[in-house]
């Protein structure tokens, strides 16, 4: 299975070597018309803490590192 990857902003980089990152997507409501905006939440291992609040990165899913972090930053 090919690594999946993804591409969204840092919202959070208090923890060590994590950061949160939130994707938001549009989608169309197939009754309505109506575009729905949702967004979901990432957390992610920034190795070295390179990464701050309001970056754009891209993160790529990897073996788990620990409960909640199953991606890693993407360098470049």
């Amino acid at each position: 299975m090919a690594n999946k990857l993804l591409t969204g902003k840092v919202i959070r980089d208090s923890n060590d070597k994590t950061i949160v990152v939130s994707i938001e997507t549009n989608r169309l409501h197939p009754v309505y018309g109506k575009y729905l905006r949702s967004t979901r939440k990432y957390h992610v291992h920034d190795e070295h803490n390179k990464y701050k609040t309001g970056d754009q990165v891209n993160f790529v899913s990897c073996r788990p590192h620990s409960k909640m972090k199953a991606w890693k930053v993407v360098e470049g």
